[in-house]
């Protein structure tokens, strides 16, 4: 069959004009949300056309990359430190900056029975080798180093400890039996309410200040309407719940 060519003039300006209003926004996301990030993505482009290019890594990595002109429009971090400090700094826009998670950190194992629901596996020290995230550049590795010192282990654990670059690269030394147990994101273990399998101490709130994450929209971006929808999207009631069903809470 073929196409009255009186209806193909308007379909493809049409086109032309969808294109058009088409962007794109590169957001640097804390290595924690890579999961719900990845949904967020999916559907921030079926819903408003526009694209999001996602970069995971560490929210210190990122500050740093930031600084030196790295062509992001927003960053989701894992704190919010950095967010406040680049808004201070003048490398985000004023008054975008809003919590959209609290993270909750966890002792996991991808073995069943590795890891007690007290976490007393850390004072008897049966392993021999513990994740944790580079608490100078992971949210999460601060946080678990002062849980650590608050139980009184830091110290005796410390020569069998393995760091990753971020909370993602901690993830894959546990998940790959690298390391026997690590402290990692309740997030990457969690979808949809349900912990995806091996063994799991969800640490204590008062060990450890709260991960409080933030997202902001950077200077570059200021006359992107993508970074703005993106912003949006993340406030809607319906991402709010998605992002809960990851093991977070909300302020």
């Amino acid at each position: 069959m073929r196409l009255n060519p009186r209806l193909l003039a308007p379909l493809a300006a049409w086109l032309v004009s969808m294109a058009a209003h088409a962007d794109e926004v590169h957001i640097a996301v804390a290595a924690n949300f890579t999961a719900p990030a990845k949904v967020l993505a999916a559907i921030f482009e079926k819903t408003t056309g526009h694209t999001a290019r996602l970069s995971f890594g560490a929210t210190g990595a990122f500050y740093t990359q930031i600084k030196n002109g790295a062509p992001f429009d927003v960053l989701l971090a894992a704190d919010d430190e950095r967010p406040t400090r680049l808004e201070k700094e003048g490398d985000a826009l004023p008054g975008s900056r809003f919590t959209y998670a609290v993270g909750q950190l966890v002792l996991w194992s991808a073995r069943p029975g590795v890891v007690d629901n007290q976490g007393a596996v850390l004072r008897s020290g049966a392993f021999n080798k513990l994740a944790i995230a580079n608490p100078k550049l992971a949210p999460y590795g601060a946080a678990a180093v002062e849980a650590m010192n608050k139980l009184g282990v830091y110290a005796a654990v410390q020569p069998k400890l393995v760091t990753g670059e971020s909370i993602g690269q901690t993830y894959n030394f546990v998940a790959t039996g690298n390391a026997e147990l690590g402290f990692v994101a309740l997030a990457q273990i969690q979808e949809a309410g349900a912990i995806k399998g091996g063994s799991w101490w969800v640490v204590p709130a008062h060990l450890h200040a709260p991960i409080i994450q933030d997202a902001v929209i950077l200077k570059r971006a200021q006359a992107n309407p993508a970074a703005t929808a993106w912003m949006a999207l993340l406030r809607t009631p319906k991402v709010k719940e998605l992002i809960r069903g990851y093991g977070y809470s909300l302020k």
